[in-house]
């Protein structure tokens, strides 16, 4: 039986280089995308990824797309919460519609999905789950304290849910990336980026690649007596 993967923001950076790197390895692989069309239907015509469109931040929708998901994979094999939103500013400078957004995007659709994903998976006695969290889960960031909130959840959902599911052979386990070039940080501007690599040991950022080899290794069988781990890919900036 073919194996199968879900991915939620699959159409750019680090969802992009994960959907890319499941299908080189032979995984059919869905991946959600919002507004990049596009960039989506690209991948889908390079590497045969699947593509649905879905605003996670609506998550009264998201039981439909779990149905549209087992409707064309059939089975998940591998989930692979992605999808993200960043919001930069001073707590209590924060909107409640940008607060709401962090959220929504990056915790409620995470565990929802999760939720309503898992039961194929208890019944087949078989699975596999990397959530993509943050350094700024582990450690904190100033300006973005709610976006840190929100990957720390991630990162306490991911141990939590690893001990429960564990017995029915299931594994789930998060990566923590540092500071990676993608959409997401092109906003810090080039001066700030420059500072951030001259602050890391390895001397330069993070590629969307440097996190998918890792999501690829903690699926494959190679990987069979790893659970409830955070696995940190930031260069060395932050050790724990």
């Amino acid at each position: 039986m073919i194996k199968t993967a879900f991915v939620t923001g699959a159409s750019r950076g680090i969802g992009k280089a994960v959907a890319q790197t499941l299908a080189a390895k032979g995984y059919l692989v869905m991946g959600t995308y919002c507004q990049s069309r596009d960039a989506i239907e690209a991948l889908a015509a390079s590497h045969g990824i699947i593509p649905i469109q879905a605003d996670l931040s609506q998550t009264d929708a998201l039981p439909e797309l779990a149905k549209a998901v087992w409707d064309k994979l059939g089975h998940v094999d591998v989930l692979v919460n992605n999808a993200a939103c960043s919001c930069m500013g001073l707590f209590q400078c924060m909107t409640s519609e940008q607060v709401r957004l962090l959220y929504r995007v990056n915790l409620i659709a995470v565990v929802e999905l999760t939720r309503l994903l898992l039961p194929p998976m208890l019944s087949r006695h078989s699975g596999c789950i990397v959530n993509i969290a943050s350094m700024w889960g582990e450690t904190g960031a100033s300006c973005e304290v709610d976006y840190s909130v929100t990957k720390g959840a991630v990162l306490a959902l991911t141990r939590a849910l690893a001990k429960e599911v564990g017995p029915s052979g299931i594994r789930v386990n998060a990566v923590s990336p540092g500071t990676i070039r993608t959409d997401m940080t092109a906003h810090l501007g080039e001066e700030t980026l420059h500072a951030l690599a001259e602050e890391t040991p390895l001397s330069r950022l993070g590629t969307p690649q440097d996190v998918a080899d890792v999501v690829s290794f903690l699926v494959s069988e190679k990987a069979a007596y790893i659970t409830g781990q955070d696995i940190p890919v930031n260069g060395g900036f932050l050790c724990l």
